[in-house]
């Protein structure tokens, strides 16, 4: 098991042009490529080892990838495959969630499997409701647990589902389901979710529609979509670990290059506005989606509640978290329950791994108030989380930090460590 040591740093002003490629649309982009016939090209594919893994099912289920370096082609089957071995989702619920969407209305047996901690993360949010319109879906506790066992069938019934959460794996894998059905669909979620798959869906030709109160209305495919042509941005949620680094290491700025502007996707930036920082966006081009740059500069912080879009910034609560602990004053985080069924507990390793940096945080059931003050440097434990290992490793720039149990990090965002090394000294250990 691996170990990161992160030392402090001084005060930096960089440009950085190679976050990780964004981990949700680089996902999207392997599996909408089989609902084409024709053969998709993706620039900029993050290669990390769960996209990896979604791009290995798809070759599993039929299509053949070619990788040309800076381009991937994926050209699909005129059917989909039935596999001989489970499908290995690694620690991605992204991927899990969208293929149980998508491969419940092709013919077929799948199994979907994925690491120790993919197997303990909830899966009948989605599993019921696909059951609920013909699925036929079973795993451990009921379809609650991996393996998930999918017995695809031809067509699933038309729907009218009203989601309990906003969660765009739900919502994605609701979306691929009525792409395949017998009649128009539609889903609505409480508040709106990231919508990646909405706009790359509609770009690809599929007859979606989003109304102003937020219901998505679904026209099943009447031939295959369009095939992608897309350039993958880079991931805003990975980008934040840094726009945190700016905010909280006095004197620094921070330019984060080429990043998904999505409204969707940005909110932890807006927050971090809120607190005190300076955040600016630079728009660039918008097709599939709009891209540009982030520039964050240092400004004393101060806290803030963060109790609405929750679904917007669920991923970079963890990184946020060290900003409010860094803040002046209290901080708290309301309605994000969520967050317990991540990669870990969140709201349980934030709460933990800031009270071993001597932070003063209250836990409640759907987030927790975090009072401002100094970074003692101590010993965290990520719970195989990335996440948290790279939130922890953000705030040993001001205290140093040890964090166990890194091989996490791979998952996500490759050159998170080389990037860090850019700001502040950093070891790798055993």
């Amino acid at each position: 098991m691996s170990r990161l040591i992160v030392k402090p740093a001084k005060r930096f002003d960089i440009a950085i042009d190679t976050i990780a490629p964004d981990k949700s649309i680089s996902h999207r982009c392997a599996i909408f490529s089989l609902l084409s016939d024709k053969p998709s090209r993706v620039r900029n594919f993050l290669r990390a080892e769960d996209t990896l893994n979604t791009l290995s099912i798809v070759e599993k289920l039929g299509a053949k990838v070619d990788d040309e370096g800076e381009v991937i082609t994926v050209t699909p089957p005129a059917s989909i495959n039935e596999p001989a071995a489970i499908l290995d989702c690694g620690n991605s619920g992204t991927a899990m969630r969208l293929f149980m969407g998508f491969l419940a209305s092709r013919p077929g047996f799948f199994v979907l499997f994925g690491d120790k901690y993919l197997a303990a993360r909830p899966m009948r949010r989605v599993a019921d409701p696909l059951r609920s319109i013909g699925a036929k879906i079973d795993g451990r506790e009921e379809g609650n647990l991996a393996p998930i066992a999918i017995r695809g069938v031809e067509h699933l019934d038309g729907f009218d589902y009203v989601s309990p959460i906003a969660s765009a794996q739900v919502k994605s894998a609701m979306i691929l389901a009525a792409l395949n059905a017998d009649t128009p669909s539609k889903y609505r979620e409480p508040h709106l979710s990231r919508d990646h798959s909405e706009r790359m869906l509609k770009g690809m030709g599929a007859d979606i529609d989003v109304a102003k109160d937020g219901t998505i209305t679904i026209t099943p495919m009447q031939g295959p979509l369009q095939p992608l042509d897309i350039t993958v941005p880079a991931d805003p949620s990975s980008a934040f670990f840094f726009a945190v680094a700016a905010a909280i290491v006095p004197g620094s700025r921070v330019v984060l290059k080429g990043l998904s502007l999505n409204p969707t996707r940005i909110e932890a930036y807006r927050v971090l506005e809120r607190m005190g920082a300076n955040v600016e966006f630079v728009l660039h081009e918008d097709k599939y989606e709009p891209i540009g740059d982030i520039v964050v500069t240092h400004a004393p912080l101060h806290g803030v509640t963060v109790e609405e879009n929750i679904a917007w910034l669920i991923d970079e609560l963890p990184a946020l978290a060290i900003a409010m602990a860094a803040a002046e004053g209290e901080s708290r985080v309301k309605n994000a329950k969520e967050l317990r069924v991540k990669e870990s507990d969140r709201i349980r390793s934030v709460v933990d791994n800031l009270r071993r940096c001597a932070i003063e945080v209250e836990e409640f059931e759907d987030g927790y108030a975090i009072t401002g003050g100094r970074f003692k440097k101590a010993v965290i434990d990520s719970h195989g989380d990335h996440r948290i290992a790279m939130s922890f490793a953000i705030a040993g720039l001001v205290s140093g930090m040890e964090i166990e149990d890194t091989d996490c990090i791979r998952t996500s965002f490759p050159n998170f460590t080389q990037l860090l090394a850019r700001i502040g000294e950093v070891e790798n250990g055993d």
